[in-house]
């Protein structure tokens, strides 16, 4: 009885995510390419972000790191992403400011409990520091897993709303496994444990 629910919903499954029509053939291919799922474009993920940053982390009476908003650029071909970090070291010990960076990549998973999307094993470089001497760059990067951990670990890069899952939910699905496009990401979706 619920296979047929199911089939016979399939055809409003778009209506249900919010999907339109494409206005292009283009567009159309493009759509044929992704995985059915509700859509997350790259710049939503982008302004979740920037609710976050910048932060500071200071080291008391020596320096102070500061993140500024990260930059995502999207890793297909793993299934995850990449946030460039731009880093700002400053403080007495380094007499003036220095600019520099890391790249963390990670996978995301989403949390029922908020309809939220999260990063997760997060994978980072060493930072980069070229105005900074090396023995002080190797220092800093003693701090930069607890850098990444801090500042990306866990953080949301978006949240559905309760009426992005009204219909989804009505239809007996719940959000599954997430998928990075070339343009964003696809939440698919699967059937609710009965």
């Amino acid at each position: 009885m619920q296979r047929r629910t199911l089939l016979l919903s399939l055809p409003c499954l778009p209506a249900a995510l919010g999907a339109t029509a494409p206005a292009r053939a283009a567009d159309a291919d493009t759509d044929q390419d992704k995985p059915p799922g509700y859509a997350v474009s790259t710049e939503q993920m982008q302004q979740a972000l920037a609710q976050r940053f910048p932060l500071r982390y200071p080291v008391p009476g020596v320096l102070n790191l500061d993140l500024q908003t990260p930059r995502l650029r999207l890793l297909p071909q793993r299934n995850r992403l990449l946030a460039e970090m731009a880093v700002q070291a400053s403080g007495p010990a380094l007499h003036r400011a220095h600019q520099g960076g890391f790249d963390v990549d990670f996978a995301l998973r989403y949390e029922a409990s908020d309809r939220t999307l999260r990063a997760r094993q997060l994978h980072l470089s060493r930072l980069r520091f070229p105005t900074l001497r090396p023995e002080v760059v190797d220092m800093l990067n003693a701090y930069a897993p607890a850098l990444a951990e801090q500042s990306l670990r866990e953080v949301v890069l978006h949240q559905l709303q309760p009426q992005d899952l009204k219909a989804v939910e009505a239809m007996g699905l719940q959000p599954g496994p997430i998928t990075v496009t070339e343009t964003g990401l696809v939440i698919g979706l699967v059937l609710k444990p009965l």
